[in-house]
């Protein structure tokens, strides 16, 4: 108790301060009783206090009210309540805290005017004061907080975060990774842990699952819980649901969404959800949730800072031409068109999100080598960006570039791109085009190759070199640029180097082809059934036996292998629509791969490391018509699987052999490239935090991207094939091959055959 002394407050003064608890004096009430104001001198000085006067009657007694004056009083900290006295005379037991003059979080959940930066700050607040309570660094015994809700975490005159009722929290040992104890369950239906519930077993874990769910209260504007009937069901079901189905705008409060920084959006919600895993060791630690929270409010403030016109004055001021503009919006609508600026050195501009977009001229940045061609020289090129005399031609693609920006937008993740094109060459098509660049980062032994350019919408071709984050616009980086290799040009002109924020592309998982059947009669499901289902079930290997058209349809959509193992048999999600996979033996020349048994094959047989000329092999294949559906456009997919340990990420040339335009494998109309594997791009000082996007991003190469079956095996889109309405013979042949300047090792790719579905 002499531990406790200084908080001594007599009640004949708390009485004084609240006019013997007056109504007029009351500013809240909970489960424990009334919260009454007041000024009143204690040991820190005189103030405005709240006096929370227990009631037995309403269930926190004794044991209570002592764990509440003994954590806060040994538990100092900015964002968790302080206890400036306590009363325990006459029946009375009432504790006397800071005064939070904007009262409980919950009470703002749904204001107008609470902005999405406040929210974000008074987050980070209440994170911090749980996380030194959790005190991952083991200094103090570990403090479980057990009722962490919107309700109980104040706000000051300055809206700083307090956590507050310490009364049910329970204290764990320090220096220990993992603090467990078996207990009673307490806290508040709608914020309690799902496994605390279901288990007795409290974790700090368990914090974070409720501070999870007030994360989510804060973005949708409402408690986690809303009356139905006479019942209040939870809504952290359909968040979660709202957040894996990426439709978070129709959860959160509309008066946000306006001002939201789209990348602050995704860091906050992203933490907010991996709270609520129902696996603990899913869970964030408030440590991390803090770091995430901080991100997400440099994101915010940022976004914000970029919507003021002095943000964009460094930018006017280093125009080469005056910029003339009445609004903001009128300048980003020049700035969208691009810009010269540092003496026509650096060309700018905005992208359609806002972001920036830099290009250093290759006057600015190239610098020749030791080994650099001596017919190397500076030009001019008509087309460029840039004025007279700016661009660089270089015969063997030897040379070295030292890239300074100033302009970038900070914490968005860019593609470092080389900008250049082939002498004299006017390029119209949209396919990207086979070019091998080798270069390294300076400080770097490992050089890397690039094989893919894009035709930019003015005709020059760009390659992406790397990624990165940026920071606060600033980039100096080197890189060391070792040979071009073409068949179609011998020597370059280079523009420059361009860095441009990268187009996120989501790379598909596929998902199961299991149907969900509902309950329905055989009418409905006959009309999803092909028109000649009778006969589709005689190709059956086996005899399909079956007794309601919704049987049937379940089977048909599962799938089944055909006579004579000359393919698998499947219909389309959508029913109707008629697909089939032919097994590796009826697609490719025998003569060009090896062939083993494979038990996960559905045919048996598959074929293995293909021994063609110059690494390359054929799909060859004949289809009788009414095994597909006519007047349909199929995607027809290589079926494959790489060993774990592989570096298949240089691309296939793709060939239809069946299409002849006298250019071979340079025609524009008759190549394209696919990759076995996702093309990795490197990746400059990843920060610390933040995402980065590793594989290639470009929309163009979106159906040349591999994706993973649910079966285990990868697939690849090689071709398309369209069916007529008459009854025929569909043939094609599509050569695979590598490019002319590597002898590709196909050695471990491993084929089960080649699928047709409906694009």
């Amino acid at each position: 108790m002499d531990e406790f002394e200084h908080l001594k407050i007599r009640l004949r003064k708390i009485k004084i301060a609240t006019d013997t608890f007056h109504k007029d004096k009351v500013i809240g009430a909970g489960a424990f009783g009334k919260v009454y104001k007041g000024m009143l001198t204690h040991y820190k000085g005189q103030s405005m206090v709240a006096f929370k006067r227990l009631d037995s009657r309403f269930g926190q007694g004794n044991k209570e009210f002592w764990k509440e004056i003994m954590m806060l009083s040994r538990y100092p900290h900015e964002n968790i309540i302080s206890l400036l006295g306590y009363c325990d005379t006459n029946g009375e037991k009432i504790l006397i805290y800071e005064h939070a003059s904007n009262g409980s979080l919950d009470r703002h959940l749904h204001s107008k005017t609470f902005t999405w930066i406040q929210r974000l700050k008074v987050c980070l607040g209440a994170a911090r004061g749980l996380c030194y309570l959790h005190d991952d660094k083991g200094t103090q015994q570990r403090v479980l907080h057990r009722d962490v809700k919107s309700s109980n975490i104040l706000l000051d005159d300055k809206w700083n975060a307090k956590v507050s009722d310490m009364g049910l929290s329970k204290l764990g040992p320090a220096n220990q990774t993992h603090t467990a104890l078996i207990t009673n369950v307490v806290g508040t239906l709608g914020y309690v842990d799902p496994a605390y519930m279901d288990l007795n077993i409290l974790t700090k874990e368990s914090d974070v699952y409720s501070f999870g769910v007030v994360l989510f209260e804060v973005l949708c504007g409402k408690l986690c819980f809303e009356k139905s009937n006479d019942s209040f069901p939870s809504l952290v079901p359909i968040w979660e649901q709202k957040y894996k189905e990426k439709k978070l705008k129709e959860i959160i409060f509309q008066h946000l969404v306006q001002e939201m920084d789209s990348r602050s959006l995704e860091t906050y919600s992203d933490i907010a959800f991996q709270c609520l895993h129902k696996r603990r060791e899913e869970r964030p630690t408030m440590s991390l949730l803090v770091e995430k929270l901080e991100a997400a409010i440099e994101f915010q403030e940022t976004y914000e800072e970029m919507k003021q016109p002095k943000y964009y004055e460094h930018i006017i001021k280093s125009a080469v031409h005056v910029l003339t503009y009445k609004s903001l919006e009128e300048l980003k609508s020049s700035l969208s068109k691009g810009v010269l600026l540092n003496g026509s050195k650096t060309w700018f501009s905005l992208n359609e999100n806002g972001e920036h977009c830099e290009m250093i001229s290759a006057a600015e940045c190239v610098i020749p080598t030791e080994e650099t061609s001596s017919f190397d020289e500076y030009e001019s090129n008509g087309s460029s960006r840039f004025p007279r005399g700016y661009c660089y031609i270089t015969y063997d693609g030897v040379f070295k570039a030292h890239i300074r920006t100033q302009f970038l937008s900070p914490y968005v993740t860019y593609t470092v791109n080389l900008v250049f094109k082939r002498p004299g060459e006017v390029l119209t098509s949209i396919k990207p085009l086979y070019v091998g660049i080798c270069y390294r980062l300076e400080g770097e032994t490992k050089s890397s190759v690039s094989c893919l350019a894009d035709v930019r919408e003015d005709g020059w071709l760009t390659v992406e070199l790397f990624q990165f984050e940026s920071q606060r616009g600033n980039v100096d980086i080197e890189i060391s640029f070792k040979g071009v290799w073409d068949c179609a040009s011998y020597h370059y002109v280079i523009e420059g180097i361009e860095f441009r924020p990268i187009e996120k592309v989501e790379h598909e998982v596929l998902e199961d082809d299991k149907q969900t059947i509902s309950e329905s009669d055989d009418t409905y499901w006959e009309n999803k059934l092909p028109n000649d289902y009778d006969d589709i079930i005689k190709w059956s290997k086996d005899d399909v036996k079956w007794t309601t058209k919704k049987e049937l349809y379940s089977i048909l959509c599962k799938g089944f292998l055909m006579s004579n193992g000359q393919g698998w048999f499947f219909l389309a999600k959508s029913g109707k629509i008629k697909c089939l996979m032919l097994p590796a033996r009826a697609a490719l020349l025998q003569e060009q791969w090896k062939w083993s048994y494979e038990p996960e094959s559905r045919f048996g047989q598959v074929a293995f490391d293909p021994s063609g000329p110059t690494h390359s092999f054929s799909i060859v294949y004949n289809i009788k018509s009414q095994i597909l559906s006519p007047e349909t456009t199929y995607a027809c997919y290589l079926v494959y699987r790489l060993p774990e340990e592989t570096n298949f990420d240089i691309p296939l040339k793709v060939k239809d052999e069946n299409f002849h335009d006298g250019e071979g494998w340079l025609g524009l109309n008759n190549l394209r490239f696919i990759y076995l594997l996702h093309p990795q791009t490197p990746v400059i000082g990843k920060m610390v935090g933040h995402k980065s996007h590793n594989p290639l991003n470009r929309p163009k190469l979106s159906k040349s991207i591999p994706r993973q079956r649910d079966d285990g095996w990868m697939e690849v889109q090689v071709c398309e094939v369209q069916t007529s309405t008459t009854v025929e013979t569909i043939s094609m042949r599509v050569g695979l091959g590598t490019t002319f300047q590597w002898s590709w090792d196909l050695k471990g790719l491993t084929v089960q055959g080649v699928e047709f579905r409906p694009e």
